[in-house]
């Protein structure tokens, strides 16, 4: 027993060293665009915004979680928010996102996780929302899920993911710093061959440009040809997809969320959601065809929120105008390109369901590409 548990232990460390030796892109000199980051280069950046996770890991089959995005700390359903949905490739599960196209608006925290356990988040956002202090009367829910498939390291049909899990995620939801790689929906994925999962970036535009900020989280779960900073780091691994004509998985999905305090109104939401599969592009994904590739863009400023329940007939707000959306456009595609880096450079390699083993992107054979193709000067 004793020596199972030093065992059990040296893991542990050895686990932690990993971690904490993965550095985020911009550690290791690696520019992604043009514009600067928020403080945390995260999604947090944006005033209000919150993320909390929870990670499922179990023997050696069960690989999963939960990540939960809340555009402010208050009552959603009480004040909603504008906000867009954008598909770049439809193979996918994506509850409540037609409301959220009709009427322009999102009214409960956005959760993703796997594929088959979107029925049991969606159960837990309506709980979520129904016991809400000022909710009591509320008869009709849209919960906002989305999912990858992490069938590859996770027992999927087991369906581990249980409602209080969802809960616990939303109610460990928290601005500042957001964990990456292994963790919440991203603990089972896989990305170009390597090792995905959550990954998150941010761009603050110049005060000239209205100071606006734009902050991303990517769920990562998809195939391609791997370019950092269009160095190509795929190829030069020789890891992508249809590689000598043989097949390789180049399925999946990428769930990608943008948030922004910029005033702005579903309509130029939808536009800048749409940016952000070239930001997905730059990264070498081909948006297969059997990926699901969807975005979520939503404005967290306080000025645009949709009240439920109000006496007024009509709502007289403040909107860019569309003249003044390319700055925002330009951040969007910058921060999605680096939270899919991000997602890469801090998984770690990963063993799973029927000892399935994923290798984490090899950071030292890339540094010495991306310095060979003077993406990282000395």
């Amino acid at each position: 027993m004793k020596h199972r548990l030093l065992f059990v232990l040296l893991i542990l460390m050895v686990t932690v060293a990993e971690a904490q030796e993965r550095k985020r892109v911009r550690e290791y000199g690696i520019k992604i665009g043009v514009l600067p980051t928020g403080q945390w280069n995260a999604i947090t950046d944006v005033p209000g915004v919150q993320v909390g996770q929870v990670t499922v890991v179990k023997g050696q089959d069960v690989r999963t979680g939960v990540t939960a995005i809340l555009p402010h700390g208050g009552n959603l359903f009480q004040e909603k928010v504008p906000a867009a949905v954008f598909v770049g490739n439809g193979f996918g599960k994506l509850a409540g996102s037609t409301q959220v196209r009709e009427l322009g608006n999102l009214e409960t925290p956005i959760v993703l996780t796997n594929t088959l356990s979107v029925a049991t988040a969606m159960n837990a956002v309506i709980t979520h929302t129904l016991r809400q202090p000022g909710n009591e009367k509320v008869q009709s829910v849209n919960a906002l899920v989305g999912e990858t498939n992490d069938g590859g390291l996770n027992d999927i049909r087991g369906r581990h993911i249980t409602e209080d899990h969802v809960l616990t995620a939303i109610r460990k939801a928290q601005s500042g710093a957001v964990e990456e790689g292994n963790t919440g929906a991203g603990t089972g994925t896989i990305c170009f061959g390597f090792k995905g999962g959550i990954g998150t970036a941010s761009r603050k535009l110049p005060q000239s440009l209205g100071g606006y900020t734009v902050g991303v989280l990517v769920q990562t779960n998809f195939g391609g040809v791997l370019q950092i900073a269009g160095a190509p780091v795929g190829e030069e691994l020789e890891k992508f997809s249809f590689r000598q004509q043989i097949l390789e998985k180049a399925d999946g999905s990428c769930m990608i969320i943008v948030a922004t305090d910029a005033p702005v109104d579903a309509r130029n939401l939808e536009r800048m959601a749409s940016r952000a599969m070239l930001g997905l592009g730059k990264t070498g994904g081909i948006a297969s065809n059997g990926s699901g590739d969807y975005v979520i863009a939503f404005s967290a400023n306080p000025g645009l929120r949709v009240p439920y329940e109000t006496i007024q007939k009509t709502q007289t707000v403040t909107l860019l105008r569309n003249d003044e959306m390319s700055p925002l456009f330009m951040a969007t595609i910058e921060a999605t390109e680096e939270a899919i880096l991000n997602s890469l450079f801090k998984a770690q390699t990963t063993q799973g369901k029927d000892k399935t083993s994923v290798e984490a992107l090899p950071l030292e054979k890339t540094i010495q590409i991306l310095k060979q193709h003077h993406v990282i000067r000395p």
